[in-house]
Protein backbone atom coordinates (compact mmCIF):
# COMPACT_ATOMS: atom_id res chain seq x y z
CA UNK A 1 0.00 0.00 0.00
CA UNK A 2 1.53 3.38 -0.92
CA UNK A 3 2.55 5.94 2.07
CA UNK A 4 2.52 9.93 2.15
CA UNK A 5 4.78 12.09 3.53
CA UNK A 6 2.73 15.73 3.91
CA UNK A 7 5.18 18.34 4.03
CA UNK A 8 4.46 21.65 5.94
CA UNK A 9 6.46 24.49 5.98
CA UNK A 10 5.54 27.16 8.88
CA UNK A 11 6.65 30.68 9.16
CA UNK A 12 4.64 32.56 11.87
CA UNK A 13 2.52 30.91 10.87
CA UNK A 14 0.16 29.87 14.54
CA UNK A 15 -2.80 31.70 13.08
CA UNK A 16 -3.62 29.13 10.57
CA UNK A 17 -1.28 25.88 10.90
CA UNK A 18 -4.51 24.36 13.01
CA UNK A 19 -6.69 24.19 10.20
CA UNK A 20 -4.27 23.00 7.65
CA UNK A 21 -3.15 19.94 10.64
CA UNK A 22 -6.94 19.20 11.02
CA UNK A 23 -7.27 18.75 7.17
CA UNK A 24 -4.97 16.75 7.27
CA UNK A 25 -5.88 14.54 10.08
CA UNK A 26 -9.69 14.69 7.97
CA UNK A 27 -8.57 12.80 5.07
CA UNK A 28 -10.39 9.57 3.77
CA UNK A 29 -6.65 8.05 3.04
CA UNK A 30 -5.11 7.03 6.60
CA UNK A 31 -1.64 5.86 5.65
CA UNK A 32 0.64 9.76 6.04
CA UNK A 33 3.07 11.33 7.65
CA UNK A 34 3.49 15.04 8.04
CA UNK A 35 6.86 16.29 8.46
CA UNK A 36 6.20 20.40 9.61
CA UNK A 37 9.10 22.00 9.71
CA UNK A 38 9.30 25.00 11.93
CA UNK A 39 11.30 27.81 9.48
CA UNK A 40 12.35 29.44 12.70
CA UNK A 41 9.23 31.36 14.04
CA UNK A 42 8.92 34.06 15.94
CA UNK A 43 4.88 33.72 16.89
CA UNK A 44 3.32 30.95 18.83
CA UNK A 45 4.10 28.30 16.48
CA UNK A 46 5.69 25.91 18.68
CA UNK A 47 2.57 25.84 21.45
CA UNK A 48 0.05 25.59 18.58
CA UNK A 49 2.03 22.43 17.09
CA UNK A 50 2.10 21.13 20.86
CA UNK A 51 -1.17 19.68 21.36
CA UNK A 52 -0.82 17.90 17.52
CA UNK A 53 2.35 16.31 18.68
CA UNK A 54 0.59 14.71 22.03
CA UNK A 55 -2.06 13.68 19.92
CA UNK A 56 -0.75 12.50 16.49
CA UNK A 57 2.85 10.63 17.94
CA UNK A 58 4.57 9.24 15.06
CA UNK A 59 2.32 10.66 12.30
CA UNK A 60 3.97 14.07 13.23
CA UNK A 61 7.33 14.77 12.61
CA UNK A 62 8.39 18.65 13.96
CA UNK A 63 11.20 20.17 13.12
CA UNK A 64 12.86 23.18 13.97
CA UNK A 65 15.52 25.32 12.24
CA UNK A 66 16.43 28.69 11.90
CA UNK A 67 14.80 31.02 9.52
CA UNK A 68 15.61 29.82 5.90
CA UNK A 69 12.89 30.87 3.49
CA UNK A 70 10.20 28.56 1.86
CA UNK A 71 12.36 26.39 -0.67
CA UNK A 72 15.40 25.62 2.16
CA UNK A 73 12.03 24.40 4.64
CA UNK A 74 10.55 22.55 2.10
CA UNK A 75 13.87 20.68 1.33
CA UNK A 76 14.56 20.17 5.00
CA UNK A 77 11.16 18.34 4.83
CA UNK A 78 12.01 16.32 2.16
CA UNK A 79 15.17 15.08 3.58
CA UNK A 80 13.62 13.84 6.47
CA UNK A 81 10.76 11.84 4.81
CA UNK A 82 10.81 8.09 3.27
CA UNK A 83 7.46 7.39 1.78
CA UNK A 84 6.98 6.83 -1.89
CA UNK A 85 5.28 9.50 -2.19
CA UNK A 86 5.45 13.51 -0.89
CA UNK A 87 2.60 15.58 -0.72
CA UNK A 88 2.31 19.35 -0.62
CA UNK A 89 0.71 21.92 1.75
CA UNK A 90 1.54 24.87 3.51
CA UNK A 91 0.48 26.16 6.60
CA UNK A 92 -2.28 28.74 5.20
CA UNK A 93 -3.86 26.00 3.03
CA UNK A 94 -6.64 23.31 3.47
CA UNK A 95 -7.08 19.95 2.45
CA UNK A 96 -10.53 18.92 1.40
CA UNK A 97 -11.03 15.20 2.65
CA UNK A 98 -10.17 13.42 -0.52
CA UNK A 99 -7.60 14.95 -1.39
CA UNK A 100 -4.95 12.42 -0.57
CA UNK A 101 -7.34 9.87 -1.63
CA UNK A 102 -7.46 11.11 -4.91
CA UNK A 103 -4.01 12.51 -5.33
CA UNK A 104 -2.76 8.47 -4.95
CA UNK A 105 -5.84 6.98 -7.07
CA UNK A 106 -4.12 9.23 -9.60
CA UNK A 107 -0.94 7.11 -10.12
CA UNK A 108 -2.52 3.88 -10.13
CA UNK A 109 -1.59 2.34 -13.28
CA UNK A 110 0.61 5.25 -14.43
CA UNK A 111 3.57 4.60 -14.09
CA UNK A 112 5.10 6.50 -16.27
CA UNK A 113 3.66 9.69 -13.65
CA UNK A 114 5.70 11.62 -11.66
CA UNK A 115 3.58 14.15 -10.34
CA UNK A 116 -0.40 15.21 -10.14
CA UNK A 117 -2.40 18.15 -9.28
CA UNK A 118 -5.63 19.69 -8.93
CA UNK A 119 -8.03 21.75 -8.53
CA UNK A 120 -8.44 24.82 -5.97
CA UNK A 121 -10.84 27.04 -4.11
CA UNK A 122 -9.92 30.37 -2.75
CA UNK A 123 -10.41 31.34 0.56
CA UNK A 124 -9.66 34.94 2.01
CA UNK A 125 -7.91 35.26 5.11
CA UNK A 126 -11.32 34.35 7.43
CA UNK A 127 -11.74 31.44 5.42
CA UNK A 128 -14.80 32.47 3.42
CA UNK A 129 -14.97 30.69 0.18
CA UNK A 130 -13.71 32.78 -2.62
CA UNK A 131 -12.97 32.17 -6.31
CA UNK A 132 -13.24 28.62 -7.62
CA UNK A 133 -10.55 27.93 -9.97
CA UNK A 134 -11.40 25.45 -12.80
CA UNK A 135 -7.93 23.70 -13.40
CA UNK A 136 -9.03 22.03 -16.43
CA UNK A 137 -6.24 23.73 -18.99
CA UNK A 138 -5.08 22.69 -22.29
CA UNK A 139 -2.60 20.75 -22.22
CA UNK A 140 -2.78 20.60 -18.60
CA UNK A 141 -1.47 17.04 -18.77
CA UNK A 142 1.07 14.42 -20.37
CA UNK A 143 4.23 15.46 -21.77
CA UNK A 144 4.00 19.24 -20.71
CA UNK A 145 7.04 20.72 -19.71
CA UNK A 146 7.07 23.29 -22.55
CA UNK A 147 3.69 24.95 -21.46
CA UNK A 148 4.72 25.02 -17.64
CA UNK A 149 7.49 26.92 -18.69
CA UNK A 150 5.35 29.11 -21.24
CA UNK A 151 3.44 29.47 -17.78
CA UNK A 152 0.46 28.43 -20.11
CA UNK A 153 -0.21 25.52 -17.34
CA UNK A 154 -0.51 26.40 -13.84
CA UNK A 155 0.27 23.82 -11.00
CA UNK A 156 -1.61 25.25 -7.65
CA UNK A 157 0.89 24.10 -4.61
CA UNK A 158 -1.54 22.62 -2.19
CA UNK A 159 -2.52 20.00 -4.76
CA UNK A 160 0.97 18.35 -5.70
CA UNK A 161 1.58 14.89 -4.69
CA UNK A 162 4.96 13.54 -6.66
CA UNK A 163 6.80 10.41 -6.41
CA UNK A 164 9.76 10.83 -3.91
CA UNK A 165 12.05 9.22 -6.59
CA UNK A 166 11.20 12.08 -8.96
CA UNK A 167 13.04 14.28 -6.39
CA UNK A 168 16.28 11.96 -6.38
CA UNK A 169 16.56 11.70 -9.48
CA UNK A 170 16.12 15.60 -10.61
CA UNK A 171 16.83 17.23 -6.99
CA UNK A 172 15.49 19.11 -4.48
CA UNK A 173 13.71 22.99 -4.76
CA UNK A 174 16.05 25.40 -5.70
CA UNK A 175 17.07 27.09 -2.85
CA UNK A 176 18.71 30.38 -4.94
CA UNK A 177 14.93 31.02 -5.92
CA UNK A 178 12.80 33.10 -3.30
CA UNK A 179 9.90 32.79 -5.64
CA UNK A 180 8.84 30.54 -8.35
CA UNK A 181 10.71 27.80 -7.03
CA UNK A 182 7.75 25.27 -7.14
CA UNK A 183 7.43 25.93 -11.29
CA UNK A 184 11.04 25.18 -11.52
CA UNK A 185 10.94 21.86 -9.34
CA UNK A 186 7.70 20.93 -11.45
CA UNK A 187 9.54 21.97 -14.82
CA UNK A 188 12.00 19.59 -14.00
CA UNK A 189 10.00 16.66 -13.12
CA UNK A 190 8.07 17.00 -15.88
CA UNK A 191 10.88 16.83 -18.43
CA UNK A 192 11.28 13.37 -17.51
CA UNK A 193 7.98 12.47 -16.32
CA UNK A 194 4.03 12.69 -17.15
CA UNK A 195 1.82 14.70 -15.03
CA UNK A 196 -1.61 13.77 -13.94
CA UNK A 197 -4.65 16.20 -12.98
CA UNK A 198 -7.25 15.17 -10.77
CA UNK A 199 -10.81 17.31 -12.43
CA UNK A 200 -11.88 18.04 -9.10
CA UNK A 201 -11.42 20.66 -6.07
CA UNK A 202 -9.46 19.34 -3.58
CA UNK A 203 -7.75 22.07 -1.66
CA UNK A 204 -8.55 25.74 -0.48
CA UNK A 205 -5.70 28.16 -1.20
CA UNK A 206 -5.75 31.22 0.95
CA UNK A 207 -5.36 34.60 0.09
CA UNK A 208 -3.26 37.03 2.15
CA UNK A 209 -2.42 40.51 2.34
CA UNK A 210 1.39 39.47 3.20
CA UNK A 211 1.83 36.99 0.40
CA UNK A 212 4.37 37.72 -1.62
CA UNK A 213 3.01 37.46 -4.78
CA UNK A 214 1.37 40.59 -3.93
CA UNK A 215 4.97 41.68 -4.39
CA UNK A 216 5.25 42.68 -7.73
CA UNK A 217 9.02 43.25 -8.19
CA UNK A 218 10.27 40.44 -6.11
CA UNK A 219 7.94 38.02 -8.57
CA UNK A 220 9.30 39.61 -11.54
CA UNK A 221 12.74 38.96 -10.47
CA UNK A 222 12.43 35.45 -10.05
CA UNK A 223 9.83 34.79 -12.99
CA UNK A 224 12.80 36.27 -15.05
CA UNK A 225 15.33 34.20 -13.49
CA UNK A 226 13.17 31.14 -13.96
CA UNK A 227 12.75 31.68 -18.04
CA UNK A 228 16.69 32.29 -18.05
CA UNK A 229 18.01 29.24 -16.23
CA UNK A 230 15.66 26.75 -18.46
CA UNK A 231 16.12 28.52 -21.58
CA UNK A 232 17.79 26.09 -23.86
CA UNK A 233 16.39 22.94 -22.36
CA UNK A 234 14.73 20.55 -24.66
CA UNK A 235 11.19 22.47 -24.84
CA UNK A 236 12.35 25.69 -23.98
CA UNK A 237 14.01 27.31 -26.48
CA UNK A 238 13.14 30.94 -28.30
CA UNK A 239 9.59 31.08 -29.27
CA UNK A 240 8.60 29.58 -26.00
CA UNK A 241 10.88 31.74 -24.25
CA UNK A 242 8.77 35.13 -25.51
CA UNK A 243 5.88 33.73 -24.63
CA UNK A 244 6.88 33.00 -21.31
CA UNK A 245 8.56 36.33 -21.00
CA UNK A 246 4.68 38.07 -22.57
CA UNK A 247 3.42 35.93 -20.20
CA UNK A 248 5.20 37.29 -17.01
CA UNK A 249 4.94 40.92 -18.40
CA UNK A 250 1.06 40.67 -18.57
CA UNK A 251 0.50 39.25 -15.47
CA UNK A 252 2.60 42.26 -13.59
CA UNK A 253 0.65 44.92 -16.22
CA UNK A 254 -2.69 43.46 -14.51
CA UNK A 255 -0.80 44.26 -10.96
CA UNK A 256 0.27 47.31 -11.90
CA UNK A 257 -3.41 47.85 -13.13
CA UNK A 258 -4.72 46.79 -10.23
CA UNK A 259 -2.95 49.54 -8.37
CA UNK A 260 -3.93 52.22 -9.94
CA UNK A 261 -0.41 52.34 -11.86
CA UNK A 262 -1.76 52.83 -15.31
CA UNK A 263 1.27 53.95 -17.08
CA UNK A 264 3.25 51.17 -16.01
CA UNK A 265 0.86 49.18 -16.47
CA UNK A 266 0.12 50.18 -20.30
CA UNK A 267 4.42 49.23 -20.53
CA UNK A 268 3.84 46.32 -19.29
CA UNK A 269 1.19 45.33 -21.78
CA UNK A 270 3.03 46.57 -24.47
CA UNK A 271 6.23 44.70 -23.80
CA UNK A 272 3.80 41.64 -23.91
CA UNK A 273 1.95 42.23 -26.77
CA UNK A 274 5.35 43.02 -28.37
CA UNK A 275 6.86 39.73 -26.92
CA UNK A 276 3.93 37.58 -28.44
CA UNK A 277 1.64 39.19 -31.06
CA UNK A 278 0.04 36.25 -32.06
CA UNK A 279 -1.79 36.19 -28.95
CA UNK A 280 -5.35 36.94 -29.04
CA UNK A 281 -5.23 37.57 -25.10
CA UNK A 282 -2.55 40.21 -25.27
CA UNK A 283 -3.80 41.95 -28.04
CA UNK A 284 -7.35 42.57 -26.22
CA UNK A 285 -5.66 43.48 -22.53
CA UNK A 286 -3.29 45.76 -23.83
CA UNK A 287 -6.84 47.86 -25.75
CA UNK A 288 -8.47 47.04 -22.33
CA UNK A 289 -5.73 49.16 -20.23
CA UNK A 290 -5.88 52.00 -23.51
CA UNK A 291 -9.84 52.52 -22.64
CA UNK A 292 -8.97 52.41 -19.39
CA UNK A 293 -5.63 54.63 -18.99
CA UNK A 294 -5.17 56.09 -22.39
Amino acid sequence: MSTVDIIIPAYNAARFLPAAIQSVEGQTFSDWQIVLVDDGSTDDTKQVVAPFLARLGSKLKCIHKPNGGLPAARNTAIRNSSSEFIALLDADDVWLPERLEASIQSFEGHPEAGLSYGFIQYIDEEGTPLEWVDSRQENGAGRIATHIYTRKVNLPCPTITFRRKCVDEVGLFDETMRATEDRDLWLRIAMKYEVRVIEQVISYYRLSSNSMTRDTNRMLQAQLQFVEKHYGSPGCGWRPRRMALSSIYKQRADALSAQQKGREAMKCSLRALWLDPLNLGNLRATASLLGKWG
